[in-house]
């Protein structure tokens, strides 16, 4: 598929702010993702983007190639205990296919976004995260082969992997405990319900803005986490609520960083850092963003 050039990325943002993208690809299908990866310039820097659920694109936009997959990447097989799903395949979806099938991956239903971010972040909700589920990937690297990661070759922390620079995620591969259907749909709708109660799930927002501080210790795994809480250090900071321009952390839930109407990327990132600032006065703690911010700011 041909390359648009100066594409506006503000529109496939859940935060509706950034600025373009120098180069915007969106292939057809793997081969064509292959082919232009292999025929780039190496010097030419590539950003994968999902469904830009967890993203701040700054208003200058991002320099190099920005590659979103689409429909030819949003496939989801089972095979026995396997749940095979394309990067491009929301969430939520694969969870409830799985659940369609007997296979609880419940914990992804409700978390923003598509497998291929969940994968590069160790996505996690109700005390499992996706290394827990986790049997292999398929990328494509910067020189356009394809290659298989194990859990190992992406080294998963609390809300994070180690792929390389410019490798674009292109189909993940779960293995998922045996559940009943009608149950699974049942403890889907309540963890729907529960997130709706407790989060701004109607405002803009990008999900968590921080992570929560202690994270996982060593393996990135749910039985390694340990309980402490951004949005309360945010609360005893006093900066729920808190504003810069048409930025504002939500009074819903205070580690929700919301575009309020009107915020620029410059106002959210700010705003962010006004809190992680406030914070560590407050606490001595410093607050790690969750939200990836990406490209530059103007000038």
């Amino acid at each position: 598929m041909p390359t648009t050039p100066a594409r506006p990325l503000s529109d496939l943002t859940w935060l509706r702010v950034g600025g373009p993208a120098e180069i915007f690809f969106q292939p057809t299908d793997l081969e064509d993702l292959k082919a232009t990866l292999a025929g780039l310039d190496p010097a030419v820097p590539v950003f994968p983007m999902g469904v830009g659920s967890n993203l701040i694109v700054r208003d200058g936009g991002i320099r190099g190639m920005v590659v979103r997959l689409g429909r030819g990447f949003n496939q989801i097989r089972i095979d026995g205990d396997l749940v095979v799903a394309g990067a491009a395949a929301l969430d939520a979806h694969v969870a409830r296919k799985a659940a369609q099938a007997g296979r609880d991956l419940t914990f992804l239903r409700t978390i923003p976004g598509a497998i291929g971010g969940a994968v590069r972040m160790n996505a996690g909700c109700y005390g499992q995260y996706v290394a827990d589920h986790f049997v292999s990937a398929q990328a494509v690297t910067r020189a356009g082969e394809v290659v298989t990661l194990s859990a190992d070759d992406l080294a998963f922390g609390y809300r994070h992997s180690t792929l390389p620079d410019g490798w674009v995620l292109t189909e993940a591969t779960f293995r998922a405990p045996a559940g009943d259907p009608a149950a699974l749909e049942a403890k889907m709708a309540e963890q729907l319900a529960k997130r709706d109660a407790t989060q701004p799930t109607k405002d803009r927002t990008a999900g968590s803005t921080f992570r929560n501080p202690s994270g996982f210790s060593s393996t990135g795994r749910s039985d390694d986490v340990h309980d402490l809480k951004a949005w309360k250090l945010i609360d005893d900071a006093g900066m729920r609520g808190a504003r810069r321009g048409g930025a504002q952390m939500s009074q819903k839930h205070s580690n929700f960083l919301t575009n309020a109407g009107g915020a620029t990327a410059a106002d959210l990132e700010d705003l962010g850092e006004d809190v992680r600032k406030r914070v560590f006065e407050i606490s001595g703690i410093t607050l790690e963003w969750e939200i990836m911010r990406v490209g530059e700011k103007p000038g």
